[in-house]
C-alpha cells in the first residue's frame, strides 16, 4: 500500500502498527477513543497524560450511529483525540480498556506520515522513554 502527500510517497509494507514503528516507516500516531460522558472523556484522558501515555489529549462532543448488537444506535459521545508514540500504542489501548465502561471501546490508531519536525519531537519528550 502507498500513501500519496502532495510530494511525498510512504510506502506501508506492514499493517501492524509496533511493526512499522520497528521499520522505522511511522513513529506517531493520533488515537481516536470515544466515551459515553464528558467525565469519562476527561478522566481516560487524564490517566493517559498523568501516566506519560498521551503527549497531548483533545476532546470534543460528537453524534454517533452504529451498529450494536443487530441494531444501529445513535448516542452523542465524546471524542478523545489522542497524540502520542507508535511505540506506546498497545500499552494505551490496555489501559482504556481497563477503565473504559463500554465492553467493547473504540481505541483506534492512525499513523502520523508527516508533520511539523518540532512538534513530533515534542510528542517523544512529553510520553515515556
Amino acid at each position: 500500500m502507498e500513501i500519496r502527500l502532495a510530494n511525498t510517497t510512504v510506502r506501508v509494507v506492514h499493517a501492524d502498527i509496533a511493526t512499522l514503528e520497528a521499520d522505522a516507516v511511522v513513529s506517531h500516531v493520533v488515537v481516536f477513543i470515544t466515551a459515553a460522558t464528558p467525565e469519562e472523556a476527561e478522566r481516560l484522558g487524564r490517566t493517559l497524560l498523568d501516566e506519560r501515555l498521551a503527549a497531548c489529549v483533545n476532546t470534543t462532543p460528537v453524534r454517533s450511529a452504529y451498529w450494536w448488537q443487530g441494531q444501529v444506535e445513535e448516542a452523542g459521545e465524546t471524542l478523545l483525540i489522542v497524540k502520542t508514540a507508535a511505540r506506546l500504542v498497545d500499552a494505551l489501548t490496555a489501559r482504556v480498556r481497563a477503565l473504559h465502561s463500554s465492553t467493547v471501546p473504540e481505541v483506534i490508531a492512525v499513523p502520523i506520515v508527516g508533520g511539523n519536525p518540532d512538534y513530533l519531537r515534542w510528542i517523544d519528550e512529553s510520553v515515556r522513554a
